[in-house]
Order: structure tokens, then sequence, then C-alpha cells
């Protein structure tokens, strides 16, 4: 009975000499231990991730805490081949661990150091999350190695052909992991709420580099072996990996670029304040604590603007314009090494704790860096998108709050700007009930608090009612903002003088064309936006001739120009043009509003002859968001 005593103890934080009934003491602890037996018990390890409605592992039974990869990349059969070798915890309930895939072939499963075989099965497939890999656990190990490879259609992998690159001469492959994408090219458990450290051994063809998300190199191989590192825990979903024709350049003592050979000078002209930006970061939030970022120029088939995996961002092409105008996605996905990196949602329905926080950061990374003015002008198009995806959806949505419920649906095709604006406009309505200096003092406290955690919606209001909120005697409508739709009403509204001249500019045009002398490109898409409906085709061939619209070298303004075209009816003028930048450019950000303007205006049958042109080009989260547009249009 001693034991027994022992163990009630210890687990009430109490010292057996201050029980004063030894019997009963041992009866409570008989009790405590058949209701154990009763019970599942649950670390606290992996937060939340109990609540994920993303992913079918269960790690706070038995979770993974340390991968070794090995893959080789074979381009002939868009194929990786290898092994993920997988350290774990469990407890003592765990009779199995359960890993999150989708259509990878495995091949086999094996346990411990000396790779016994194991008994797994695969689930029935589930169309949204993939195929659990159950894998029984005996003898106390504590590694699983799977064998397996994944498939030419695998939704992570973009294999761009030599035709989609830079240099036209080797073919080019990124992966794409968030949101619940990395389990089709590794098996994992694919949920935000657990964290893994890595390392990776890749092969790749002869001439070519690999990188990730990770400790890399800065030169070729010329066996294409390449190792990789990454001691902080992150979530799967940053496990990133490129490989293609790449060289590296540094623009700072902790920042560099990599690109093809092609695109290098330009990438490094383009970022060359990155140093800037994250000495700017540290001074506001603490210090930086991935050692070196990086960023790589992928392909324009990269379905996004910027991902930011952790030590190595990867950005499209597409904010390369010659002008430096659209760093601020560099400032974004920085900021990401703070908010999303560093602290993490816990699950998808929380996102907007990755992007609002982020948001919020990068616009003042930019403040710091160009001054308030120049920082107004995305805020406020940005502000403008977040009204346009309000009347859209209706303010009464339930996908216009800020924590979500993405139970049975895509987190990816689900998201939209309201983490991103209406996020950060939460974050800065609670900075103007105070001053900058105690919110960012509070800011920095949650990250360094949750540093390499995962934390929830409800975990951050605590955080903030605690030392925010009582400790300043601070009142604000947090509940209406977090779990209320639409827009509050002490919503703060960005406003930029520079964007109200752009659009008198854009009223008058019928007069006289504007003087654009020094104009930025946030100036130039307002102008476009706000161009009165009804102008005939004359003057619209008259602003393309003069301002080179249709040709300009910056995608941004090229979208915002065919949509305004496509909706004034202009065309059948620049069906060319649209259909060469729908071709060429594969981020969801342009091709989303110019297909959709094309079906919405009764061009949907050329919407889909594009398409069916472009798609080979384009990742699957693009290819499979355009689908949905046409499919949706065709009912």
């Amino acid at each position: 009975m001693g034991w027994l005593l022992y163990l009630f103890c210890v687990h009430y934080n109490l010292h057996p000499m201050h029980m004063r009934n030894l019997t009963f003491c041992c009866c409570l602890a008989i009790v405590g231990l058949l209701q154990a037996c009763q019970n599942k018990v649950k670390p606290s390890q992996p937060h939340d991730a109990a609540h994920d409605p993303h992913s079918f592992s269960q790690p706070w039974l038995a979770r993974t805490t340390h991968l070794d990869l090995s893959l080789k990349a074979d381009f002939a059969q868009k194929q990786l081949t290898g092994a993920a070798r997988w350290q774990i915890e469990y407890t003592g309930q765990a009779s199995e661990i359960i890993f999150d895939t989708d259509q990878l072939d495995i091949k086999s499963v094996s346990l411990g150091p000396d790779n016994r075989p194991a008994r797994w099965y695969l689930a029935e497939r589930d169309s949204l999350l993939g195929a659990a890999l159950h894998v029984a656990l005996e003898h106390g190990a504590k590694v699983v190695t799977i064998t397996y490879s994944t498939r030419p259609d695998a939704a992570a992998l973009g294999w761009m052909e030599p035709a989609m690159t830079a240099g036209k001469q080797q073919p080019f492959l990124f992966t794409q992991g968030q949101a619940i994408l990395t389990r089709t090219w590794i098996p994992c458990q694919d949920t935000p709420g657990n964290r893994i450290t890595y390392t990776a051994q890749i092969e790749t063809p002869p001439g070519m580099m690999a990188v990730m998300s990770a400790e890399n190199p800065q030169h070729k191989d010329a066996n294409g072996r390449y190792a990789f590192r990454m001691e902080q825990p992150i979530a799967p979903y940053l496990i990133a990996l490129a490989i293609g024709d790449i060289a590296f350049r540094a623009v700072g003592p902790r920042t560099g670029i990599y690109a093809e050979p092609a695109m290098l000078d330009k990438a490094a002209w383009e970022f060359a304040d990155m140093e800037k930006m994250l000495v700017a970061a540290e001074a506001l939030y603490g210090s930086y604590r991935w050692g070196r970022y990086d960023l790589i120029v992928l392909p324009t088939g990269f379905p996004f603007g910027g991902m930011e995996n952790p030590r190595l961002t990867f950005a499209t092409p597409t904010v390369i314009t010659g002008d430096r105008s659209l760093v601020a996605l560099v400032a974004h996905e920085l900021a990401h090494s703070w908010s999303g990196n560093l602290v993490t949602n816990a699950t998808w329905n929380d996102f907007w704790l990755n992007e609002g926080f982020t948001v919020y950061i990068e616009r003042r990374i930019m403040q710091a860096l160009y001054g308030a003015e120049y920082a107004a002008m995305p805020a406020q198009l940005e502000y403008a998108e977040l009204k346009a995806t309000l009347k859209e959806l209706g303010r009464d949505h339930s996908d216009t709050r800020l924590k979500l419920d993405l139970k049975d649906r895509n987190p990816d095709i689900a998201s939209s700007n309201i983490a991103y604006v209406k996020g950060a406009a939460f974050l800065e309505m609670l900075e103007k009930l105070s001053d900058r200096k105690r919110w960012d003092t509070f800011l920095k406290s949650w990250f360094d608090t949750h540093a390499f955690q995962a934390r929830s919606t409800e975990d951050f209001l605590a955080f903030l009612k605690q030392h925010y909120l009582q400790r300043y005697q601070l009142k604000a409508n947090v509940d209406e903002w977090v779990y209320g739709t639409g827009l509050p009403a002490n919503s703060p509204a960005p406003y930029s003088s520079r964007l109200e001249k752009a659009a008198q500019a854009a009223a008058g045009i019928t007069q006289a064309l504007p003087d654009t002398t020094g104009w930025s490109s946030h100036e130039w898409v307002y102008f476009v936006q706000h161009l009165p409906d009804g102008i005939p085709n004359a003057l619209m061939q008259k602003l393309d001739d003069a301002y080179g619209l249709s040709s300009s070298g910056n995608a941004e303004i090229r979208c915002a120009w065919y949509v305004r075209a496509i909706e004034q009816g202009y065309v059948s003028n620049i069906l060319p043009q649209v259909e060469a930048f729908l071709t060429g450019v594969g981020r969801r950000r342009f091709l989303r509003p110019v297909y959709g303007a094309l079906i919405q205006y009764g061009h949907a049958a050329e919407a889909r002859r594009i398409f069916d042109k472009a798609k080979a080009g384009y990742h699957a989260v693009s290819r499979n968001s355009i689908e949905a547009m046409l499919r949706s249009a065709a009912n």
C-alpha cells in the first residue's frame, strides 16, 4: 500500500507526513488508479490537437517528435521515393500511432532501430483528409520507419517543366504544405498543433540544387546529394523542399536570395532591403530565432505570393517589378517568423492568429522603413478588398468571423482575407485602446511566453485579458470581433491621401489623362479600380496606349486592369494579353479575380478554354480553386 500512497501524494502535490489517515489515503489512491484505468490520459504537449478536425492523428496518445527524411527526386516519373523515419513518444494507453497520408504508395513500415516489421494498415480514403495510416506499437518501440513513394499528381508537389521556368533548360520542383497538403508527400501527423524537428537527405539529378526550410547549402553539389537540419520544432505544414537550377547570393549578413541564375540579379536587387526588414522586426518583437532568413524565387506556377517556410521564404516572381514596389510581401513573410512559425495556430479554425498578427506586424515593419504614408497605401487597398469580401459573403455569413468552424471543409479553399485584414484591424483597435509602447510590450510577451508552441484563439484571449486589458483597465468588444460576423463599428479604417488623389484622377478621366509621374503600383491599382463605369472603348484604348496597362511589368496593375477592362466590356480588345497573363502566372490571387470576371461578364467559355490550356502549369492549390469556380458557373 505504501507505493499507492506515494503515487497519490505525488499526483495531488501532497506530502505523506501531512496525511492524518493512511488508510483513507490508500483508499483514495486505489479509486484514482481504477479511474485512470477507465479513462485515457491526455498529456498536454500537442496543444488542442484533440480538436483538430483536419487530422486523423491522435498526438495526445502517440506523437511524432523528430523526422529523419531520405528522398530521391525522379523528374521523369514526377516522383519522390524514400523513407520517413519518425521518433515518437506515447503514453501507456496507446496501442498504435496514426499518421495522415493522402495517395502515398506505402511500401513498408517497421519499428525500432533494427527495422522490425510492423503491423499496419491504411484506412479507407476520405476525399478531404486522405487515408489514416495505423501502425501498431509493440515492444516499447520509439522509432517508426515508413518507406514510400509519392504520386505524380500529389497535391503538394509542383513539378514544373523546363518551359515553365525562367531558364527554360531544366525542370523544377517545389512543395506547398499549407494547409493540409504535407501528407501528400510525407506521411506525418499533419496538424499544426504538433511540432517536430527534422533532418533530411535529398538526392537530385546532376546539376540541380535542393533547398529546404532548414539550414541550406549555398553551392551545388556535383553528386546531387544534400543534407539538411531544422533544429527548432515546427509544424509539419512548414516542411518545404525546392529542387532546380538554383544559385545563391547574399544580400546581408543573415539574409540572401536563391533563384534561377536568369532571375538572380533582378531578385537580389528587388529584395536588397531584407536585412533592414529583419533588423526592424527585431526592434519591435525581439530577436530572430531561426538563424538565417533567406528567400527563394520560384517559377510562376507557385500558387501564392509567398509562403513563410522557416529560414527560407518561398516567393512568387510576380513581386519582382524592378521598382521594389511590392516588397511588403517580404515584410509579411518575415513577420511570420514571429506570428505563425514561432507561435502557431493550434488548428486551422484559429488561422487568424497566424495571418491577422502577420499583417499587423508587416505594416509596422513597413512604417518603420518607409514611413506611415507609404504603408497606408497597401493597408487601404487591403481594407477595400475586405469590404468587398464582406459584401460578397454577406455580413452575417459565418466565414466573416475570426474564429472559424472549418469541419468537413478544405481550410485552404475556405480561407479569405477575413483572417488577414479583419484580424489586423482587431489588433490595431486593441493598440489604439492604450499606446504603442504598452501594446508592443504585450505582443512581445505573447511571443516570448509561447515561443515554439501552438496556441488557440481562446489562449490568446485569456492572455490578452490578463496581461493587457485588465492590467491597464481597458475595455473592448473582444467577443464581437472574434466570434461575431461582419466588421464591428469601431474598426480602424486606413487612409492614404495619395490613394485619394489617384481616385480623383480616375473620376476626372473623361476630361484629361492625369500626370502619373512618381506613382507607386498602389496608386496605379487604386486608379484603375476607380475608373468610372461606362467608359467607351475608345477611351479605354487611349488609357492603355498612354500608360501601357495591358503590358505592365507589374502583375498587380495588370490584374486590376484586366478585371476592370472585362467589367467595362473592353476585353475583346485585349483578350490575347489576358490569355497570356492567365497562362503565364500561377498565383491564385491574380487568377481568381480575372477568371471570376470572365465568368461573371459572359465569357465563361473563354475562361474554360484558357484554363484547359493553362492548368498544367498551375499548382494543385490554384488549379483546384479555378476548377471549382468553373464548375460552379456551369451548374
